[in-house]
């Protein structure tokens, strides 16, 4: 399985691997099964879904500021993200400093970041609900969204909004989705509380990214229902409802490949 990994090295896939470089031992993630896992999607070679992964062209793309050990975590679903939207950045977030790759992306001059985060948290004159059009005034082709996700936990991500200077002076784009999430496999006390897959998915459809919007959500579906299936030692039901999404999602996606 390791030749999947290779073959696909996206950000979080690097991310990871410099991570477990510089762990002290290894990392035994809790509540999941112990077993092996396939390098490619962290999941049993038995319900391996490697072979459903997407891989879309978006005009927008996504930057994903991730806690210490959140690479690690099996259930992490920025992962998917990567997986899925060929514009995914990966970056470790440590208070003291700040990767310098991180900091050149935030001033390529193609981009324009936006941090998502709840609205309350920030002052107001940052917050905006609504992303850059693809034209602007002048008839000229607008700046590429890039939606920067804080991946962790809830204390992780407040720690992170706060305490991150190269952050402090972009826009805050604060979402109000009119559903409450669908994530399975971490358990959160609020149904405000969306998934990082989740939030992209969000992100997208804000930024006209339609099928890209829907793809994740059906990517997400796939994942979580392959996951339980293999934590619970069942089989996976490859013709299902979320298969069947994930399929209908793609019919007209653009892909890297063409």
């Amino acid at each position: 399985m390791d030749e999947k990994a290779t073959r696909f090295p996206h950000a979080v896939s690097r991310l990871r691997s410099a991570r477990l470089a510089r762990a002290a031992k290894p990392f035994l993630a809790r509540g999941g099964f112990k077993r092996e896992r396939c390098a490619g999607c962290r999941l049993l070679p038995s319900h391996c879904m490697c072979a459903l992964r997407p891989s879309l062209v978006t005009r927008a793309g996504v930057c994903l500021l991730m806690a210490d050990i959140e690479p690690l975590k099996p259930s992490n679903t920025g992962w998917l993200i990567a997986d899925a939207v060929v514009d995914t950045f990966a970056f470790g977030w440590a208070r003291t400093e700040t990767d310098p790759a991180l900091l050149a992306l935030l001033r390529d001059p193609q981009w324009q970041p936006y941090v998502v985060f709840p609205g309350q948290y920030a002052a107001q004159e940052r917050v905006v609900h609504a992303v850059t059009p693809r034209v602007d005034g002048t008839g000229e082709r607008a700046k590429r969204p890039l939606f920067i996700l804080l991946d962790g936990t809830w204390a992780e991500a407040r720690k992170m909004f706060g305490r991150s200077p190269c952050l402090d002076a972009l826009p805050v784009l604060s979402l109000a989705p009119e559903r409450i999430s669908q994530y399975q496999l971490r358990r959160s006390g609020r149904d405000d509380h969306f998934c990082t897959s989740e939030v992209a998915a969000l992100c997208m459809a804000l930024a006209g990214e339609p099928i890209a919007a829907q793809t994740l959500e059906a990517y997400l579906a796939v994942f979580t229902h392959h996951y339980l299936q293999a934590k619970n030692q069942l089989s996976v039901a490859w013709d299902g409802a979320a298969h069947r999404q994930l399929a209908a999602s793609l019919a007209g996606a653009p892909s890297a490949a063409g």
